[in-house]
């Protein structure tokens, strides 16, 4: 059996402002109109003996990802949260404790939930050609055949002297080498020689094979993460680590800790139109363009322009006499950039948090488990929100310290707990929280509950919530 593990953890900084790190890349929709994680789920569909996917998460992202595979009408096999990130050795070490926890020891095919594969069908097909190495113990790594000479990866060398196997004209090498991002001399000497792939990320082996190599070479990550299974919580349909406990586990990759040490490894080329998205470069390389080499997403004005990534998605946005930029607007946010320069976007990110700004880590609209809040003022002692409620669903009970707020709904029926009182409220009608009031807002109708929510006070943030009772199991706050 082949156990998909899809790692969910990245941040991805370089695609600021629409990447952020509540909301990172892999839960948008880049490239198509699925969300990359969606994507990487619906390209397994086909592979023989496949069991439903096991998703490693960052603990903030987790309702946004069992939502997002229940819109694929699945059901993962479980959800393991990471309270902290501790990179990619220990997140497959968790996954491989799970199966040994089930008595299972199933074949882990291991895949970051943000890359982008264009030929899914010789993508399953090389996976299937590596099963039977990895079913026999081989710890096996997919090295991309690289077609330029790529500075931004690190690098696969295979002893291509010793073969393993030819099938179908696809063969599998010993590991020579993990090697780091190469300079451009060298990436193109790489290149040249043919004995070098990129390295894409993604992995296949047994459960047991990983446990024993990581035993091996990294006792310390087996013995954290270890102990962090050993306390694992269920929560709803999750796998809640204890903070503590994996916040000890050393950080590592699964190419430090173990596959640059092993003897077993094997590579197997795939040559398959794959793209990390690493950056918006790599959006304009594989977005359709338009005559003047444009791609344009959104609502889009362009006189002049050549060779740009131009993005809006809430207001016009227009250039005039340009080229090779990259301009990607969001509401809250407007990112311009030469294109050869934005792998040094994230440097943009590191000054919001060292300014400790909210645009690194959320957009002007918060996904919730119950629906969403969007922003729509800001100012001395007040704030306007726009809050939309999914039908069936309800926000925590709860009370504020430091602010009062107005309710006035504009679509749907809301059911309003404020004290002892239950109000059942329609379009138009409102109410008021007074502050320190118990109070909870719950949709009972069949279409989606929208209202406008003016909170007043000495204090607005998010913080400022008593959470008494939730449905969702979200920590009181």
């Amino acid at each position: 059996m082949i156990l998909p593990v899809i790692l969910s953890g990245g941040a991805g900084t370089r695609l600021w402002p629409m990447s952020r790190e509540l909301y990172p890349k892999q839960l948008l929709p880049l490239a198509s109109d699925k969300t990359m994680l969606q994507e990487t789920i619906f390209r397994l569909a086909g592979l023989d003996d496949l069991a439903a996917p096991l998703i490693v998460c960052n603990e903030a992202h987790r309702f946004m990802v069992a939502e997002q595979v229940r819109q694929l009408g699945q059901e993962p096999a479980g959800i393991i949260l990471e309270p902290c990130g501790r990179n990619t050795a220990p997140a497959v070490a968790l996954a491989a404790l799970n199966a040994r926890q089930n008595n299972e020891d199933p074949l882990l095919l291991v895949l970051p939930a943000d890359h982008l594969i264009a030929d899914v069908e010789e993508f399953q097909r090389v996976v299937a050609l590596a099963t039977e190495q990895a079913a026999e113990g081989k710890l096996i790594t997919f090295g991309i055949v690289p077609t330029a000479p790529e500075t931004g990866y690190g690098y696969i060398r295979a002893d291509r002297t010793r073969p393993l196997s030819e099938t179908n004209d696809s063969l599998a090498y010993p590991v020579a080498q993990f090697v780091e991002k190469p300079n451009l001399e060298t990436a193109e000497q790489y290149l040249t020689s043919g004995d070098y792939y990129w390295n894409s990320g993604m992995f296949m082996f047994r459960a047991s094979r990983y446990l024993e190599e990581l035993s091996r070479f990294r006792p310390d990550i087996l013995a954290a993460c270890e102990q962090a299974m050993g306390s694992v919580k269920a929560d709803l349909d999750f796998m809640r680590l204890e903070e503590d406990d994996f916040a000890a586990c050393p950080s590592d990759s699964i190419d430090y800790a173990v596959m640059e040490k092993t003897d077993q490894a094997l590579v197997f080329p795939l040559a398959a139109g794959w793209n990390d998205i690493g950056a918006w470069s790599a959006l304009w390389d594989v977005k359709p363009q338009d005559d003047q080499g444009n791609v344009v997403i959104g609502d889009v004005l362009t006189k002049d322009t050549d060779n740009c990534y131009l993005q809006a998605s809430n207001r016009l946005v227009a250039t005039v006499g340009v080229k090779d930029l990259v301009v990607v607007e969001t509401a809250d946010a407007v990112l311009v950039a030469e294109r050869d320069q934005v792998q040094n976007v994230k440097a943009i990110v590191e000054q919001l948090k060292e300014q400790d700004r909210g645009e690194a880590l959320l957009h002007r609209r918060v996904n919730r488990p119950w629906g969403a809040y969007e922003g729509i003022d800001m100012g001395e002692r007040h704030q306007v929100k726009r809050i939309t409620v999914t039908p069936g669903a309800s926000l925590s009970l709860q009370k504020h310290h430091h602010r009062a707020e107005h309710w006035i709904v504009v679509k749907g029926t809301a059911e309003v707990t404020c004290g002892e009182k239950v109000l059942t409220l329609t379009e138009n009608q409102s109410t008021y929280i007074p502050l320190g009031e118990v109070h909870r807002l719950a949709n009972p109708g069949c279409i989606p509950l929208e209202i406008i929510e003016v909170q007043s006070g000495s204090y607005l943030g998010e913080d400022d919530i008593v959470r008494l009772e939730d449905v969702y199991g979200r920590e009181p706050k």
